[in-house]
């Protein structure tokens, strides 16, 4: 049985792409198949991304609010 990294390295070039990019590859497809614990799944990271984005919009939208003059009520 041929080592891992040679066959990783074989395959690399085969494909046209730097091994280090096939290994992340395959990092990330073993933690999408749930057999990596070490790195979020595709479906995590998109939706951690979401969440910042999402946070970061909130803090913008708090930072108006606190800086907004108050005007009193016509009531």
């Amino acid at each position: 049985m041929t080592d891992p990294k040679t066959q990783i390295k074989k395959l690399a070039v085969d494909l046209g792409v730097r091994p280090e990019a096939l290994r992340g590859w395959i990092r990330q497809a073993e933690a999408d198949a749930g057999e990596r614990d070490d790195r979020l799944t595709t479906d995590e990271r998109a939706e951690l991304v979401a969440l910042r984005k999402e946070n970061a919009q909130l803090k913008r939208a708090n930072d108006v609010l606190r800086t907004a003059p108050v005007f009193p009520r016509p009531w």
